[in-house]
């Protein structure tokens, strides 16, 4: 059996989208299903290739027991594309980047945000929370942790 493949994007992939992949990665392993899916990260800029997910979304992501492994990297349009069978973007801008680089509606019909797969239909974006308080670290990770449920919900 194939695996699903997600591809969870933000801006520079410190923050939100390797949170989304830990969060994720949590749900499927939480249902039993981890074996089905294979999950990753990038972001739209390179600016933080090959660094680890930033400090203090590690720091609020382990009292959550949510572990941040991955390595940040850079969307790549030509092989992403075809690879995953969704890719999920943190907010509007994450979006619009994606959306421009798409080759075709074959990858535009890949292409989802992650807050359409919360319940409450509270935001319609994952905020950044890079230049703010803790409040948005824990904002960001409540939102993913509802949205990655609906997610799974959809995908099962």
């Amino acid at each position: 059996m194939d695996k699903t493949k997600v591809l969870f994007v933000c801006l520079g992939n410190i923050c939100r989208s390797p949170s989304a992949e830990a969060v994720f990665n949590g749900v499927v392993k939480k249902a039993g299903l981890s074996k089905q899916f294979e999950v990753d990260s990038a972001g739209t800029s390179g600016w933080h290739a090959g660094e680890p997910a930033d400090k203090r979304m590690q720091s609020h992501a382990i009292r959550r027991d949510y572990n941040l492994t991955s390595l940040s990297r850079k969307f790549d349009p030509h092989s992403d594309f075809d690879y995953f069978d969704y890719i999920i973007g943190m907010d509007d801008s994450n979006m619009q980047n994606l959306k421009s680089m798409a080759r075709n509606g074959n990858d535009l019909q890949k292409l989802h945000k992650m807050t359409d797969f919360c319940s409450d239909g509270q935001y319609d974006e994952v905020p950044d929370p890079y230049y703010g308080g803790a409040e948005g670290f824990e904002l960001v990770l409540d939102l993913l942790e509802d949205a990655c449920e609906g997610l799974l919900e959809k995908i099962s």
